[in-house]
């Protein structure tokens, strides 16, 4: 997708492009008089065709138009583009996708990440390079079983994160961080870049950073590590002390992916309260609290669901032993039944390879992602409801036809569904693995940074 087509230069002044793109039912969410109310719509946009009932239209490379564009007049120490797609419900502006926003985001991304990268703890596993999601549910199942046993995990749920970080405490961490005050205004520029709705109504942000951004996530990550150095300073205290004075007290370990976070606690129920409501403490200062309905305190046995996965501890057929297993949780089964569901509803004139690339690329991704996992059985089922669905599609695509002119026509006699060279990805036949536990061992790409 470009916007080349809708920059404009007026002598020392950049116009800001604001893109509202159309829903998927082609309803657009700017009126013609929201639209036409800027006095500096179409006059300064070069290429861009005009139709009467929306104004100025965005095109895509290959001339679809995508949304009207409103463009306002703003100082060139303000550079930048804003962009929304169909499912983002406002429109953020400041250094958002855009040619120009976005080289200047990621080159501040870059230096924000180059100068934190020493300070980021190893518990800290989200958007940060060489680090994913199964590190850190291999640390926990690595810690939560033998010989470890942290049998006690806090689930922790911040409430709106990303809308109620104080711009005050996150600028105070990034000046820990960076010293030159040019990057410090860009950095504030864009928190303050405030927030236009699908109302058309432009208003400010004070708190928060603007989702969607490129710089978001790592804005996030440094306002958020403050919890990971709480814990870590906590955990070398505990450490130094003699063997004996140790002894009783509780251990507690710190895993987060961006605002997702368990805390792992070997104690008892009373040790893990009293940490989450520690957590709630460290939090405050950055304006973030706690949410009281989901942040739980369970016991390994009874299980928790985290970054889609269900983990608990159950004691392995035919044994004594206990194991901490990993499988899929029922809401990312849901989740991925449902988007076989929708697609399954495609249209019946199309031919069965559209339907089968669709179903491809959701079935792959899904189980590559729950792969390292106790997923066999799980996969078996998705197996099953995606065969059915399909065959229930190429019923309603012939109607008249019985089963054995299906299988013959599109089974090649067989059962499972095939057009041409485009066969259908098969979830039964797609192996588990074991994602084991990296730690300290992670490489950074920026370790020689001083």
């Amino acid at each position: 997708m470009s916007l080349r087509s809708a920059v404009a230069r007026d002598g020392d002044f950049l116009w800001r492009i604001l893109l509202e793109a159309y829903n998927w039912n082609g309803e657009q969410r700017f009126t013609a008089e929201q639209l036409s109310a800027e006095p500096h719509t179409a006059r300064y946009l070069v290429g861009c065709p005009c139709r009467d009932d929306v104004g100025v239209i965005a095109q895509t490379d290959a001339g679809e138009p995508i949304g009207a564009v409103w463009a306002r007049r703003l100082p060139e120490s303000e550079p930048g583009y804003g962009f929304v797609g169909p499912d983002v419900p406002e429109l953020t502006l400041g250094l958002l996708p855009g040619h120009r926003g976005r080289g200047h985001g990621r080159g501040l991304m870059e230096a924000l990440i180059q100068a934190a990268a020493e300070d980021f703890d190893p518990c800290s596993y989200g958007f940060r390079p060489n680090r994913r999601a199964h590190d850190a549910i291999a640390e926990i199942r690595t810690f939560a079983g033998a010989p470890h046993r942290y049998e006690w995990v806090v689930e922790g749920d911040i409430a709106a994160c990303f809308d109620e970080i104080s711009h005050a405490g996150l600028m105070d961490r990034v000046r820990q961080r960076i010293t030159d005050k040019r990057v410090l205004m860009l950095v504030k520029a864009f928190l303050k870049s405030g927030i236009l709705n699908r109302e058309g109504i432009f208003r400010d942000t004070h708190t928060g950073t603007p989702q969607g951004g490129i710089l978001s996530p790592l804005l996030a990550n440094i306002a958020l590590s403050v919890l990971d150095e709480h814990f870590a300073q906590r955990h070398r205290e505990q450490r130094l002390l003699p063997r004996r004075e140790r002894r009783g007290q509780p251990s507690f370990r710190l895993v987060r992916y961006a605002d997702d976070w368990v805390a792992l606690v070997r104690g008892n129920r009373a040790d893990a309260e009293a940490i989450r409501d520690e957590a709630a403490e460290v939090l405050s200062p950055m304006g973030l609290r706690l949410s009281e309905e989901k942040t739980t305190v369970v016991h390994i046995d009874d299980g928790f669901d985290f970054l889609g996965w269900r983990i608990q501890r159950h004691r392995k057929r035919g044994t004594a032993k206990q194991y901490v297993y990993t499988y899929p949780s029922k809401k990312a089964v849901k989740s991925v039944t449902g988007k076989v569901k929708a697609i399954s509803r495609l249209d019946k004139n199309l031919p069965l390879e559209v339907l089968l690339h669709r179903l491809n690329s959701v079935l792959r991704g899904w189980c590559l992602y729950f792969q390292p996992g106790v997923s066999s059985a799980t996969f078996r089922f998705l197996r099953a409801f995606t065969w059915r669905r399909v065959i229930g599609w190429l019923r309603r695509k012939h109607p008249r036809a019985n089963w054995k002119q299906l299988r013959r026509r599109y089974c090649q006699g067989q059962w499972w569904p095939k057009d041409g060279d485009t066969v259908l990805f098969d979830p039964g036949r797609f192996g588990t693995t074991r994602y084991r536990y990296r730690g300290a061992a992670i490489p950074t790409p920026w370790a020689s940074v001083t």
